[in-house]
């Protein structure tokens, strides 16, 4: 619980083996004891105080500790409502930080990308965002902009001085320097959502060339349905596994080939529709049968992507390999597997970690962009640095000028929360969990 009332919810329900008044207790301690109603013990636990400004929100806090389970959880959770406390929102625990300035809008962020983080490299990143690393570095480049302003307002005040062309080598100087820091913030994105959502990898290929049993046997268990009877996915699969530190966002997909049905139909246009938008294709191929028209349409989407080829059934009389003509473009990126015995499972995810380096991305010394909100802000900043240097090219007055460097510092503003508007506050931690 938090806020001012939070203590006296508390002494209505939580009876310590020794009692004291609330102002002996100090903050960062535990008391031992029990949770009742009407004389009943409901559970034996430990309580935590946190007394303002030191606590994770600033207000008074508690937390209680209790064996938990189902109905031991629900009990206390209806006692405290029952003794005035409500029930928090999504996020308004890192809401109320925020709000109350202990945290800014990009360290709020970072608590919901550690919650959801896939990999220990996007934990590293979150923790670093929940350090401040990202935000120090908007506060040097904001800073960077307002030394420029300074000079510009008074350019702008005290016009009978002549300090127009200073003023304007100034700010071309600082543009350029903003530019190159802002565009290598928005370059780390590429790898921040790798980080954050994974390599999008799409497996495609004809009925029965073995996508679902691929799945499975990535996933380790029986995830997707495999028979003989061409046609059993007609619908994407989606599953998240970690390769190697490698989070892969896995996607199994209906079979390419002349539909049967309008449902099948639906399942094959939104099979191809996913290989568009992945990161990888993964096209599994059955090498016990010659290339047929639907192989070649999966070769020609494989071409537009990082893809990986594979040859399945390989235990099997086949009959194509490597050599094929049609697998000319794809040479290094062909693995021959066999399903059933596993075979080349280990060479699949040694190519997928070749390919995207991503053991090379270095969370410990780079600042890395893993949220979209923060990534479309500094695009629109930049748009706004170039639109400020058409605008001194232009030999526009400089009272224009300094419309679009505002612009850029609230641009800036907007990632950390410093303008930001309510809306954009609720849509934030409406996404969290409820209190957190």
């Amino acid at each position: 619980m938090s806020g001012k009332e939070c203590f006296n919810v508390l002494d209505k329900i939580f009876f310590p083996i020794k009692k004291q008044p609330i102002e002996e207790i100090k903050g960062y301690t535990m008391k031992y004891g029990h949770i009742m109603e009407k004389g009943e013990i409901i559970d034996e636990v430990l309580v935590s105080y946190f007394k303002e400004p030191k606590s994770y929100t600033t207000e008074n806090m508690c937390e209680i500790n209790s064996h938990g389970g189902n109905i031991v959880m629900r009990k206390i959770l209806e006692l405290c409502l029952k003794n005035g406390a409500e029930l928090a929102e999504p996020g308004e625990f890192t809401k109320k930080a925020f709000l109350n300035g202990r945290i800014d809008l990009v360290q709020a962020e970072s608590v919901i990308d550690i919650i959801n983080s896939k990999s220990e490299k996007e934990v590293k990143t979150g923790i670093k965002q929940l350090e401040g690393v990202l935000s120090k570095r908007i506060a040097e480049i904001k800073q960077e902009i307002l030394d420029v302003m300074v000079n510009i307002e008074v350019a702008i005040d005290y016009p009978e001085y002549d300090v127009d062309d200073v003023t304007n080598n100034q700010i071309l100087n600082m543009l350029n320097s903003v530019r190159g820091k802002l565009q290598k913030l928005e370059k780390s994105f590429d790898n921040g959502k790798l980080l954050k959502d994974g390599i999008k990898t799409a497996i495609i290929g004809r009925p029965n060339a073995g996508k679902s049993s691929l799945l499975n046997s990535i996933l380790n268990e029986e995830r997707a349905i495999v028979t003989e009877i061409e046609g059993t996915t007609r619908d994407t699969i989606e599953e998240f596994v970690n390769i190697s530190g490698i989070p892969l966002k896995l996607i199994d997909t209906a079979g390419i080939r002349e539909a049967k049905d309008e449902v099948e139909r639906l399942g094959i246009a939104k099979s191809r529709e996913i290989a568009k938008e992945a990161d990888l294709v993964i096209a599994i191929f059955d090498s016990t049968r010659e290339f047929s028209s639907e192989d070649k349409e999966i070769l020609e989407i494989a071409k537009t992507k990082k893809s990986i080829i594979i040859l399945n059934k390989m235990d099997l009389d086949t009959k194509i390999d490597e050599n094929n003509k049609e697998l000319v473009d794809f040479k290094e990126n062909i693995i021959k597997m066999s399903l059933l015995t596993k075979q080349g499972l280990d060479k699949l995810y040694e190519k997928i970690e070749n390919m995207f380096n991503f053991n090379e991305i270095n969370v410990d010394n780079e600042v890395l962009i893993t949220n979209l909100r923060q990534k479309n802000l500094i695009t629109k900043a930049l748009e706004n640095v170039q639109k400020t240097e058409d605008t001194i090219n232009n030999h526009q007055p400089l009272d224009i000028v300094a419309i679009f460097i505002k612009d850029i510092l609230e641009d800036l503003g907007n990632i950390t929360g410093d303008v930001v508007t309510e809306d954009i506050i609720n849509e934030i931690f409406s996404k969290f969990c409820l209190g957190k």
